[in-house]
């Protein structure tokens, strides 16, 4: 087994340099302010779930940081629930490397005492420095029981929610953020309502994915939503989200809305080299990463390698110390990957296919020499949407959900019992 390599593989820039290093210019935006922390690059790796685990952020963050810049990058993301019950699996979620300056997670819930129960375990237990809550997610089982982009349409169920987590965490110093949709669907909007709520309760940002929870991933996001929402939360940061495939797409997003900061999540799947380009274009400066097919095949191998170190690393362990590693698990994990980071390259059904079906780190590493590893970046054919990007779809909800804006009846019997059961709640 080969160890975790301490640096990932060597990253082109393109454009002007003196003396080694890159050009630069002023910056198009100031650095991010989370409560206490400031983020000197505005840009937040999104939490998605399968996707940015420790192994993902590793890459993610060296890719920044090789380009001089320091984000947010954000857990996949845990329920309350597990976290009050401490189970084997929420820890090894919010599990950050050591030496991690901002450890920032993810917590879905829908009862306002549970969250607040789960947001005690992060700030005593000393595991995270701060907590983003979820109310964005689209997908049905989780709106289906009331949470994600369902939840800010009950105003005062979605304030509860936030104002528990924030006087959880106050006592540590630990901000807490909001993540959310436009709204449900386009007759059923929530997000400056639930902006100026969360801003109320006592949240350090709001970010805005810009589209509803109808539209799940698909059509174009409304950048104009962002703008109107910073126009709305005027005392804490506003982030936009959706659609940022490049640094271009970063500075633009900021330049158009006046947002103070961008949220990327399918942009990067495949690329974690996205976010030398972001810290780059945040900079002022013109150099972007453009990585031969060779450059490509060796961090989607480190990105197996590390995954293997995750999964079989005890809590809170440094990936490169760990040893009893799980290939088997890394290199069924790897294989939604592929596509993504091969999109574009000149690499046949035939061995992608093969990569899909690797049995070991080594097997991966012997499929991947047999790419050209001088084949160049491919250009427009490598950008652009990646990920899911499903038609509209009919919003899953508990019933009569949206007959009331208030948290009555059915509804409210369904959130009192939705968590009933947590051990330490």
């Amino acid at each position: 087994m080969t160890a975790v390599p301490a640096t990932a593989p060597p990253r082109p820039v393109d454009g002007p340099v003196a003396d080694g290093r890159p050009e630069r210019s002023s910056s198009p935006a100031g650095p991010l302010r989370i409560g206490p922390h400031e983020v000197p690059t505005p840009v937040v790796l999104a939490p998605m779930a399968g996707i940015t685990g420790e192994a993902y952020r590793t890459l993610c963050r060296e890719q920044m940081a090789a380009a001089g810049g320091e984000g947010v990058f954000v857990s996949e993301m845990v329920t309350s629930r597990a976290l009050v019950e401490r189970t084997k699996e929420s820890l090894r979620l919010v599990a950050h490397a050591p030496g991690v300056r901002l450890r920032s997670t993810q917590v879905y819930g829908v009862e306002p005492r549970t969250v607040g129960a789960a947001v005690r375990v992060l700030v005593e237990d000393d595991l995270a420095d701060h907590v983003d809550l979820n109310f964005g997610c689209p997908v049905a089982k989780v709106t289906r029981r009331g949470g994600g982009a369902a939840l800010p349409w009950k105003s005062s169920l979605f304030a509860s929610v936030v104002r528990e987590a924030v006087r959880a965490a106050a006592p540590a110093g630990v901000p807490v953020t909001v993540k959310m949709r436009v709204g449900i669907d386009a007759e059923h909007e929530t997000y400056l309502d639930a902006g100026r709520a969360a801003e109320a309760e006592g949240a350090a940002a709001v970010a805005l994915h810009a589209r509803t929870a109808e539209q799940y991933y698909s059509g174009t996001a409304d950048w104009s939503r962002i703008a109107r929402l910073k126009e709305a939360v005027t005392s804490v940061p506003v982030l936009g989200n959706g659609d940022v495939w490049s640094g271009e797409d970063g500075v633009r997003m900021v330049a158009e809305t006046g947002c103070d900061g961008v949220v990327v999540g399918r942009g990067c799947l495949g690329r974690p080299w996205l976010f030398a380009d972001l810290a780059a274009a945040f900079a002022g400066r013109p150099e972007r990463v453009r990585p031969t097919l060779g450059e490509v095949a060796a961090m989607l191998h480190r990105h197996a390698v590390l995954l293997a170190a995750e999964h079989g690393a005890g809590v809170g362990q440094p990936l490169s110390d760990v040893t009893d590693v799980d290939e088997d698990r890394a290199c069924r994990e790897i294989r939604k990957h592929v596509a993504w980071y091969l999109k574009g390259f000149p690499v046949g059904s035939s061995v992608r296919q093969r990569l899909a079906l690797v049995p070991s780190l080594d097997a991966l590493a012997e499929v991947l020499a047999e790419l050209d590893p001088d084949a160049p970046w491919p250009g427009d054919d490598a950008e652009g949407p990646r990920g899911r990007t499903a038609a509209t779809k009919r919003v899953a909800l508990p019933h009569q959900w949206l007959d009331s804006r208030e948290l009555t009846g059915e509804a409210a019997r369904m959130v009192a019992d939705a968590e009933a059961s947590v051990s330490g709640g």
